[in-house]
Order: C-alpha cells, then structure tokens, then sequence
C-alpha cells in the first residue's frame, strides 16, 4: 500500500480533491436550487431528484467541457507551436524524446507499439482523440443540462418550451460556454508565459530554478 501511494500520489491528490469539490457542488447546488424553487413557491425536490435536474447537468458539464477542451487543444498545439523560453513547450532547434519513431524492441513498449500497422496509428494520436472525444461528450451534456434547466425556469414563468434546434443557437448557451473557454485559455497562457520567468524547485512543470530563461523545455 505504502508503495502504491508512492507511485500514485498526484493521481490520488487530485483525484480527492475532484471528489470533495464535487461533493461540496451539490450540497450547494442542491441548496441554491431549492432556495430558487422555495422563492417561485414550487415544492422543494429531494437531493435524487436534483442530481437529475438541469441546474447540476449543465453546471457540471459546462466546467468539465472547458477542461477537456483545454487540453486537448494544448495537446495538439505544442505539436506545431513554440513559445521560446517556456517550460511547456518543445524546443524545435533540438531533437525531442517525444518526436522519435516508436521502437517495437524497446523494453516496456506498450503492446500498440510492438502491434503497428493502424492501431499504432491510433494510438500515437490517442491522447489528444480521447480528450476530443471527452470535450464532446461534456459539450453534448452541457447543452442538455443547459435547454433542461432554461425549460425549467420557462415552466415556472408560464413562458413556451424550448426545442433542441431552437436552443442551440440561444445566447445563455454559448454565454456559460464561452465564460468558461476563456477562463482555461487565460490559465493555460498565463502557464506558458509565466514560466520563462519564474521557477518552482521540484516541480516537473517548471525549469531548474537556475536555468536561463531562453532555455525552451523543462
């Protein structure tokens, strides 16, 4: 056991963490909700009911939405992109681990490598397939949370329904996106820059604390 927290302790790290926020989400969210339904004078729901409703659906997807897309544009940028000086990116003056040809032979290869043909093609592209396809998945639900909840509120001012077609272009939807875009963008930029100029000792994100700042790559 000792050894395994060892050898996954930032996994586990933030792994609790994503549990605890999680958790504090729907007590609090359960709680606005009812406030809001108490105030329209509907009948209060229970904390099953709610993880059903829109108002947890879209809260919770518009956020993990953000997160995959970041990634998986960061992912793939740093492909082409360089920013010089910057722990996150590649230095493309030298020959990077991560752009040699995979080697079948090598010790530990995992069994795509060793297999080839299209599944090592798959697979030397899978991280940033997997992030695109979790971006979409938590795009797909944000808006079925987001139209759940926005005919929610209508059904409580008396007001028509909205269709799937007709809410897809609706400016709440691309509001609670874009809010959270830019938020993850901001963050992912401020990364980038910030780490040509300042250090971390001990952190696989940032360069040796003695490092020029020219130097690209950590």
């Amino acid at each position: 056991m000792k050894r395994f927290l060892r050898n996954n302790g930032l996994s586990l790290a933030f792994f609790v963490l994503f549990i605890l926020s999680i958790v504090g989400q729907i007590i609090f969210g359960f709680k606005e909700y009812n406030k809001e339904l108490t105030q329209e004078g509907v009948t209060r729901v229970n904390l099953q009911e709610y993880l059903a409703t829109g108002h947890f659906i879209e809260s919770t997807f518009e956020n993990w939405e953000s997160e995959f897309l970041q990634m998986a544009l960061f992912v793939a940028l740093t492909i082409y992109l360089q920013q010089k000086g910057s722990s996150e990116s590649k230095d493309f003056d030298r020959e990077e681990e991560v752009d040699r040809k995979p080697d079948p032979n090598r010790e530990g290869a995992p069994w795509p490598v060793t297999k080839g043909g299209w599944i090592l093609k798959w697979y030397q592209n899978s991280l940033t397939l997997l992030l695109t396809v979790l971006f979409l998945l938590s795009f797909a639900a944000h808006f079925f949370g987001s139209l759940r909840d926005e005919n929610m509120q209508a059904l409580l001012k008396g007001l028509p329904q909205k269709s799937a077609f007709q809410y897809v272009s609706d400016s709440r939807f691309w509001f609670e996106s874009f809010q959270n875009w830019q938020s993850e963008f901001l963050s992912v930029f401020a990364v980038i820059v910030l780490s040509i100029f300042f250090r971390q000792k001990g952190s696989s994100q940032s360069k040796p604390v003695d490092a020029p700042n020219f130097k690209t790559g950590e």
